[in-house]
């Protein structure tokens, strides 16, 4: 696991930037598959999904030893994962993008908010799903799915390496979900990356006001001239920000 600790600075900071912009920062490093593809929120929510990765992985059932008796099992890693996970990080399950069977049920997400838990990511299917989008924790996945996870998935390991929507998922690195969806920014990059995307994100805030005044893009996205350089600045100033 990392040694990174996300600071409440960088947490705050990331809490205020799009998916996309991080996006484009990351792209700038030559990071180009950081997006968790095909998973979606279960319901909007008003405010960023920030943490760290905590992870489970699943791994193909095999029946004889996927029976319903496993969950009586304290150190069951499904169980111990959402006993485990650290207030603040993020829950990120590896479902090998198999959204047949549950990674996950309602009672269980609902223990991960009540223990203070930051969200959770699968890129398989949750039960429960209406249910679990009436929480208030932000929750990701592919698609409802109803049968139980012991159907298809064994849960194998806590906080390792994974592979999650076709992206490494490292414990220890930053999640940021939004109403998009889920990007994943390497420990090491984290604080770098919420400060340029602060950045970023006012000046795309800027050119939005200027493109829905009727100004070009041209010149503007991207600046190529201090003219809409210096006009920021006025409006950074004029904005507070």
């Amino acid at each position: 696991m990392s040694n990174y600790v996300l600071s409440s600075e960088t947490r705050d900071k990331l809490m205020g930037v799009a998916t996309p912009t991080i996006a484009t920062a990351l792209f700038r490093r030559g990071l180009r598959n950081q997006f968790i593809q095909d998973v979606r929120p279960l319901s909007p929510k008003k405010a960023n999904m920030v943490g760290q990765a905590f992870t489970l992985r699943y791994i193909p059932a095999r029946e004889d030893l996927n029976t319903l008796e496993v969950f009586r099992n304290p150190e069951h890693p499904q169980r111990a994962a959402v006993e485990q996970c650290p207030p603040g990080f993020v829950l990120v399950m590896d479902s090998r993008k198999d959204a047949r069977a549950a990674s996950a049920g309602s009672i269980l997400i609902s223990r991960l908010q009540v223990r203070g838990v930051a969200g959770v990511v699968t890129d398989g299917g949750f039960r429960d799903s209406p249910e679990i989008a009436a929480l208030d924790i932000p929750s990701y996945h592919h698609r409802p799915s109803a049968p139980t996870n012991l159907t298809l998935h064994q849960a194998i390991e806590i906080n390792g390496p994974i592979g999650c929507g076709d992206v490494a998922v490292f414990p220890g690195d930053v999640l940021v979900g939004d109403n998009e969806g889920v990007i994943v920014i390497p420990a090491h990059l984290a604080d770098e990356i919420a400060a340029e995307t602060v950045e970023m994100t006012a000046y795309e805030d800027f050119v939005t006001e200027e493109v829905m005044n009727g100004a070009t893009i041209i010149g503007l996205y991207p600046a190529t001239s201090d003219a809409p350089k210096l006009k920021f600045a006025e409006w950074r100033k004029k904005k507070g920000r």
